[in-house]
C-alpha cells in the first residue's frame, strides 16, 4: 500500500475561463477534464489513494463515473484542500489542480525522488525575462514560477493550513509556518488552464469525441379544476390546469428528462426533487433554464428537441408555434430545431376520458467543441 495520497482540486467556478463550459468538464474524447487529469497522474503512482475535491452540486454526477473518493470543496482553494486533508490517512500527500492538465510522468518521478528531504517538494521554473516589482527591477535569479503537483508531509501541511491567511499554493503555507521547502525542476508543458486560450498550448489534450447523444422523456399529470394551465411554457385557455408540485408543465418536465437523459445526467427528480419546498408552484420555464445551464456547464450543446403532446382536451394546435418559440429561446437554439406535435388516444384510457394528459419528448446533444470554439 502506498504511503501517499493524491489530492486533485476541482471545486472552482471557472469564473476566468469565460466559456459556457466549466473547465473541469471540458471533454477529452469522452472523458471530462477532471477524470482525464486524475487518471493521467494516478497512472504514475501505483496503489495510490485518490481524493478528488469537487463542488457539492457536481458530486452526484461525478461519483458514478469514477472509482476514487470525491469530497465537497469549500469557498476557497485552501478550504477545499483542508476538506480533503481530513480524509488523508497517509504520511505524505501530493496536491495538484485539475487545471494543471498535462503533468508529465517525469515530473512525478522528480518529486518522488526527493520525498522526505523537506517538508514540501515543489516544482519550479526559472524566470528568463527582466522582472520589475513596484517599478523596481529585481534580480530575476531570485524569482521562481511555482507549479503543482506539490509533495508534502501530511501533518506539516495540516498545521500550515490552520492559519487564517489564504495562500495560493501549499509550499507558501508550509514555509510561513516554519517548514522546509525543496525545489525540483518544473515543466513548461505543465501549464495551468486559467483562460480559454490556455488550452491551445496543451498538446496532451485531445479533442472531444464527435458524437451525438439522444434522450427520451415522459411525463403525465392529472387535471385540476380552477388552476391555470401552462404547457410548453405557454398559457393555455382551459378551465383546468395540472395537479403538481410545480406549475405542472408536463411538456417541459418531459423535455427536461429528455435533455438529462441525452447527457446522462440523471432525471428531473434528481435535479429538482418534489420534496424541496423551493420548487412549490415554480414556473417550469425556470427549471428548464437551470437544466440548460447544467448541460452547458457539463460540456454539452443542445442540438434539437421533439415534443409530442398526447391530449384529448384541450386543443393544442393553436399553441404549437408559440410553444416552439418559447422552448427554443430557453434552450438557446433556433426554433427550426424544435418540433411540437399533438395527438389523441381516440378516447381511450385516462387521457381519452379527459382526466389528464401525457407528453413524450426526445432531445439530442453533443459535446462542446472547445478545440474549435
Amino acid at each position: 500500500m502506498s504511503d501517499l495520497t493524491l489530492v486533485l482540486l476541482a471545486a472552482g467556478n471557472s469564473e476566468r475561463f469565460k466559456v459556457p463550459v466549466k473547465k473541469q468538464w471540458l471533454r477529452i474524447g469522452h472523458d471530462p477534464l477532471w477524470f482525464y487529469v486524475t487518471n493521467r497522474i494516478k497512472s504514475s503512482l501505483p496503489d495510490v489513494t485518490v481524493i478528488l475535491v469537487a463542488h457539492a452540486d457536481e458530486i452526484p454526477f461525478m461519483t458514478p463515473l469514477c472509482d476514487f473518493s470525491v469530497v465537497s470543496g469549500g469557498a476557497t482553494r485552501q478550504q477545499s484542500l483542508k476538506n480533503a486533508l481530513k480524509e488523508v490517512k497517509t504520511p505524505y500527500v501530493m496536491v495538484s489542480d485539475i487545471a494543471r492538465a498535462c503533468v508529465d510522468p517525469d515530473l512525478i518521478v522528480r518529486l518522488l525522488e526527493q520525498k522526505g528531504s523537506a517538508d514540501t517538494i515543489v516544482p519550479a521554473l526559472d524566470v528568463h525575462d527582466t522582472v520589475v516589482y513596484h517599478n523596481e527591477t529585481i534580480t530575476r535569479e531570485h524569482v521562481k514560477r511555482i507549479q503543482t503537483p506539490q509533495l508534502s508531509r501530511s501533518d506539516v501541511l495540516r498545521r500550515a493550513l490552520e492559519s487564517d491567511v489564504e495562500y495560493t499554493d501549499e509550499s507558501s503555507a508550509v514555509v510561513a509556518c516554519g517548514g522546509t521547502r525543496r525545489f525540483v525542476l518544473g515543466d513548461e508543458k505543465a501549464a495551468k488552464i486559467t483562460h480559454a486560450g490556455d488550452t491551445a498550448a496543451l498538446a496532451c489534450l485531445g479533442a472531444p469525441a464527435n458524437v451525438v447523444f439522444t434522450g427520451n422523456g415522459f411525463d403525465v399529470h392529472p387535471f385540476e379544476e380552477g388552476k391555470p394551465m401552462v404547457l410548453g411554457g405557454v398559457e393555455i385557455e382551459s378551465p383546468f390546469g395540472f395537479k403538481a408540485h410545480s406549475d405542472g408543465d408536463v411538456a417541459i418536465h418531459a423535455l427536461i428528462d429528455a435533455l438529462l437523459g441525452a447527457a446522462c445526467l440523471g432525471d428531473i427528480g434528481m435535479l429538482f426533487p418534489d420534496t424541496d419546498a423551493s420548487y412549490k408552484n415554480i414556473d417550469s420555464k425556470l427549471l428548464l433554464e437551470r437544466c440548460v445551464q447544467k448541460l452547458h456547464n457539463f460540456g454539452f450543446v443542445i442540438l434539437h428537441a421533439d415534443v409530442t403532446i398526447i391530449a384529448q382536451e384541450p386543443k393544442i394546435a393553436p399553441y404549437k408555434d408559440s410553444m416552439r418559440q418559447t422552448l427554443a429561446s430557453i434552450m438557446l437554439i433556433p426554433a427550426s430545431r424544435v418540433n411540437v406535435k399533438a395527438t389523441t388516444t381516440e378516447h381511450l384510457g385516462f387521457i381519452g376520458r379527459k382526466e389528464g394528459l401525457g407528453v413524450i419528448a426526445t432531445a439530442s446533444v453533443h459535446y462542446f467543441d472547445w478545440k474549435n470554439g
